[in-house]
């Protein structure tokens, strides 16, 4: 799913290629992206556009009139620019938005529609879209320590609850706690106002690094490649390579469909989290430590 740092360098594209142009037309593949009735989705034709604001995850597309499409791309929801004059292409497109200018599409690759786009109309409607986490490139230390100590939960569940901080999911939480050298699984109440620190810091330092760094690589055109793994990362989607770190294989817990990746020995201490699915096969067979896991490699 795009990250507070993929969004919000969709946002600065966006801001560049249609800010002040006029939604000519705008068509739907699919009955199933549109989650909202009022206003019709036509209203939204004939108008300029007057910002594009990060909204969490979402990205928000304000016209004239203070009407506001916002899109939520989901897992695989993907959004793509094509210039006036330049072939389109046409796979896995859900919408299309013609601007004066060019074309703005949405894909989803996949069967799974999950994918939104809302058409709302005020600023209290927009408000309503956004889960209320945190900001934490805008946030002082004595905010995030609020906001990460409000709940007892482990740190990879509070930093990627929307509703406590804002952007932040799998892959970019993995990034952070692996710079703070904290284990995904500590939990938030247990923390000291050192632990607390580094991980303001590593999360500020983060989510920055990540914001240039994809700048860089769209290199003032759209961004095309936007992907949860990314061959700098440290250890999201890395299992088993080196930690940049330390050189010990990263390691894995797999639920559902996501997976959080980390370094033993940076984050906890050499010990191996226990997979759930894994563990419970091998039950007392499951190494408990880096260097046991070493040995049965």
């Amino acid at each position: 799913m795009p990250e507070l740092p993929d969004v919000a360098v969709y946002v600065e594209a966006l801001e560049q290629r249609i800010i002040g142009e006029r939604l000519e037309g705008i068509s739907l593949a699919s009955p199933f992206l549109l989650r909202t009735a009022v206003p019709p989705i036509q209203s939204a034709q004939d108008r300029r556009v007057t910002e594009v604001r990060r909204v969490g995850k979402r990205i928000a597309i304000g016209l004239e009139s203070q009407l506001w499409l916002v899109f939520h791309l989901m897992i695989a929801g993907r959004l793509h620019w094509f210039g006036a004059g330049e072939p389109v292409a046409r796979r896995a497109v859900l919408a299309s938005l013609r601007f004066s200018n060019g074309l703005l599409t949405l894909t989803e690759a996949g069967t799974k529609r999950r994918a939104s786009l809302h058409l709302i109309e005020g600023q209290e409607a927009l408000h309503r879209q956004d889960p209320g986490g945190l900001e934490v490139l805008q946030s002082s230390l004595a905010q995030f320590r609020e906001r990460l100590l409000r709940e007892n939960h482990t740190l990879k569940r509070a930093l990627t609850d929307p509703k406590l901080f804002s952007g932040i999911g799998n892959a970019y939480s993995d990034e952070i706690l692996h710079a703070a050298r904290l284990s995904p699984l500590w939990l938030t109440s247990r923390l000291d106002d050192a632990a607390v620190a580094r991980l303001y810091v590593a999360a500020q330092e983060q989510l920055a690094l990540w914001i240039g760094r994809l700048r860089q690589h769209a290199a003032g055109g759209f961004p095309e490649k936007v992907t949860a793994f990314r061959p700098e990362m440290a250890v999201h989607g890395r299992f088993r390579l080196p930690c940049p770190v330390c050189g010990t294989p990263v390691q894995r817990i797999r639920y559902a469909e996501n997976e959080t990746n980390y370094c033993p020995r940076c984050q906890t201490e050499g010990r191996l989290l226990a997979d759930r699915a894994l563990s419970r096969l091998l039950k007392a067979d499951w190494p408990k430590t880096i260097e046991a896991f070493d040995r049965e490699s």
